[in-house]
């Protein structure tokens, strides 16, 4: 390494959203000297990147960060994009984490007992590095987009803010996980014409047994272990399966495909390819959107019942109202984008992980660290904030503290051994 300035520090972080900023707090209880580093001019992560009108998913009062729990008048309200940036800023400001910003690291690699992080003209030389990127660098986009028509306007659901960013006629949303139905519920709204390519999705009632689902998860996540309930962790593959479809907008609801269908929005199965304005559909709608609305009952319900019977609690029993199952219309599947005047596709498709520029051999072969509860498999390397990282809540607020705490005791330890 030749040029440029180097820094020593003891230990860097790398990504300054809510993992990120949990570590700093514990490292500066520790005395551990730090410095955070984010390729963004503001801390907060990808909260940013949200849409113009979104909303928490789940309740305020599952916001808890280490030495913050939700402190705010309506904890059982859904806080909109720029509350939950603020309310994150307030946090940072509590401890003041050494942050260094508009700085991305380019390479990490190891030399000479350190790791070694390359950012713009600055080396940092580090004993501990810790990967607090969080789950969404990388916004994957299927092929299919490269075959679609120059005259179409094309964006990732990450890049979407309001639908007068979009061109004018109709949408095509691809994708009916969490973001891409929030967004095609937003456009029906706005008087858009919509079509969704309904991919792999689970839905799940907005409150359970007296209380919202955010309230049954939360509990499941801090006291499950000690009436013998935990969720098992799924195999890898499974890490980044969709979460299911509910919403904070208007006081918090749950997101039913079919209803959607009923109000106007044309449904599709998977998409399958593109080829100028010809868009082509798997023909699954059926199968997809019942796989998707038995899910609840395999998995969350049973485990719910499970906490509420092995905790003793005093709840009322399922008390969700019925829905209709009945069929909807299949829009098809073949559609001409510039027949149906539609004018442009937002492809909320998901994100991967992106950790190409770690030069280390730490990753499987889902491009996820290996680890124990975040310790990686080389020395002075650690993640954080990543689903299923140690449980469910691993890569939202309330597990991220939990996490960093455990990544902060390892580094104490490990340099009193």
């Amino acid at each position: 390494m030749t040029g440029g300035t180097v820094e020593r520090i003891d230990t860097l972080v790398i990504g300054g959203g809510q993992a990120g900023l949990a570590m700093s707090y514990w490292l500066t209880g520790a005395g551990v000297e730090h410095l955070v580093l984010d390729r963004r001019d503001r801390l907060g992560g990808s909260w940013h990147d949200r849409w113009d009108e979104f909303h928490l998913v789940l309740p305020n009062f599952t916001i808890q960060l280490p030495g913050m729990p939700y402190d705010g008048d309506d904890p059982d309200g859904y806080m909109a994009r720029d509350e939950v940036v603020a309310h994150l800023a307030r946090y940072a400001a509590g401890f003041d984490p050494p942050a260094r910003l508009g700085t991305e690291v380019t390479r990490l690699t190891a030399a000479d007992g350190d790791l070694v992080a390359n950012a713009g003209g600055t080396t940092f030389r580090a004993r501990d590095v810790v990967l607090a990127t969080g789950p969404y660098p990388r916004a994957k986009i299927p092929a299919a987009s490269d075959h679609v028509s120059a005259h179409v306007q094309q964006l990732h659901s990450g890049d979407y803010r309001r639908p007068g960013q979009l061109a004018d006629g109709g949408v095509l949303v691809v994708g009916a996980g969490q973001s891409g139905a929030q967004i095609a519920e937003e456009l029906h709204r706005a008087g858009r014409e919509v079509h969704l390519a309904v991919s792999t999705f689970a839905t799940a009632p907005r409150r359970y047994r007296g209380r919202d689902i955010g309230w049954w998860l939360l509990q499941v996540h801090l006291h499950g272990a000690e009436v013998g309930v935990v969720l098992k962790p799924p195999p890898p593959a499974a890490r980044f399966d969709r979460n299911p479809l509910l919403s904070g907008q208007g006081g918090g609801h749950s997101i039913d495909l079919r209803q959607l269908a009923r109000d106007g929005v044309a449904l599709h199965g998977r998409l399958e390819s593109a080829d100028g304005t010809k868009v082509r559909f798997h023909d699954d709608l059926a199968e997809r959107l019942a796989f998707g609305e038995a899910q609840f009952d395999k998995t969350q319900r049973r485990l719910f019942d499970a906490y509420a019977a092995a905790a003793g609690l005093d709840v009322p029993p399922d008390d969700r109202r019925p829905t209709d199952d009945s069929p909807v219309r299949d829009a098809g599947t073949e559609l001409d984008l510039a027949d149906a005047g539609i004018g442009s596709v937002v492809w909320a498709t998901g994100y991967r992980l992106d950790f190409g520029w770690v030069d280390l051999p730490v990753f499987d072969e889902y491009g996820f660290p290996r680890h124990t509860r975040g310790v990686t498999t080389h020395p002075g390397l650690y993640a954080v904030g990543l689903p299923w990282l140690h449980s469910m809540a691993s890569s939202v607020v309330v597990g991220a503290g939990a996490d960093a705490a455990h990544i902060v005791e390892h580094i104490v330890d490990r340099r009193e051994a």
